[in-house]
């Protein structure tokens, strides 16, 4: 893959997942980025969602979590979220990364070296 004419040898990822409040979301947050498990996590507060869970229709405001690391890192961070979230079935989705700046494709590598 290439990117801005430079060789990506390291592929990247945008992991999704949401939590229940603040306090919950920033332990998972620190946990991700302490762990280097994520180069950087941003908390995005009192997003509404609207779902459904067991036949009922749901609305709720949560923290939604947009998680930078490598994807080689996914089933770490998979388990690290299951492992503290209060959720019976947390939202954890991972989306490739197919382009970006080589300079902040670096620095995600860079937060943990190979």
């Amino acid at each position: 893959m290439r990117n801005n004419g430079i060789r990506m040898t390291v592929s990247y990822q945008i992991v999704l997942t949401t939590c229940a409040d603040a306090e919950q979301s920033q332990a998972v947050a620190r946990a991700l980025v302490e762990e280097r498990l994520a180069a950087c996590v941003n908390i995005i507060p009192q997003v509404q969602s609207v779902y459904l869970w067991r036949g009922s229709l749901q609305s709720d405001a949560e923290y939604l979590l947009v998680i930078k690391s490598r994807a080689d890192k996914f089933a770490a961070i998979e388990t690290r979220i299951k492992a503290l979230h209060s959720y019976e079935v947390p939202e954890i989705i991972a989306v490739p990364v197919t382009q970006g700046s080589a300079e902040y494709l670096a620095w995600i590598a860079a937060s943990d070296p190979l």
